[in-house]
């Protein structure tokens, strides 16, 4: 009986720790932000923190855009996480998307967007990149545009965006990993 006892409650706190949600992400320290902040472009965020929701997820792609993922994931779990709000920062500016699904275009701090899924997907392109703000909920991403700054630069939530930049050519630069190593003689 001695035995049982501390069997059991061990067995009860095993049980409830495998009732842990595996799905949600846990908030990114702080140092993960540094690639942000040394970007050689401007990178858009919402802050540590936006409605209630942390920075769960900061992903630097091959194609050099940066995503700060907001919230526990909706969806998935690690590496297909669908978060409530995503802020996306790519530095080619030659492509806005849109394709065949409904838009409208929509002024937002002074540069003209394009606003699709109901709102709830936001493309603004200004300065020399594109931001894209996905969310769950229309009016988070409107709310996320009209606050998002620069996290390596001057900005203030609601000011004016700097005005879009002619194409920078970044989409007909080929990436590093694009490039082949040069050729030399078998020896």
């Amino acid at each position: 009986m001695r035995l049982a006892a501390p069997l059991l409650a061990g067995l009860c706190l095993l049980g409830l720790g495998a009732c842990g949600d595996t799905v949600q992400q846990k908030p990114i320290s702080h140092s993960l932000l540094e690639d942000l902040i040394v970007a050689p472009y401007p990178v858009y965020w919402l802050g540590a923190s936006f409605q209630g929701m942390a920075v769960t997820e900061v992903v630097h792609d091959p194609s050099d855009a940066f995503t700060v993922s907001y919230g526990d994931c909706l969806q998935g779990g690690q590496g297909a996480c669908v978060p409530p709000l995503r802020v996306v920062s790519s530095p080619d500016n030659s492509f806005l998307p849109g394709g065949s699904a409904p838009t409208e275009g929509r002024s937002i701090r002074g540069i003209q967007a394009v606003v699709a899924q109901a709102g709830r997907a936001i493309v603004i392109p200004t300065d020399g990149i594109v931001v894209d703000i996905y969310a769950n909920d229309a009016r988070v991403a409107a709310a996320a545009a009209q606050t998002m700054v620069p996290i390596n630069a001057l900005g203030s939530p609601e000011a004016p965006l700097p005005a879009r930049q002619p194409d920078t050519g970044f989409g007909a630069t080929p990436l590093p990993s694009q490039i082949p190593s040069p050729l030399r003689p078998l020896r």
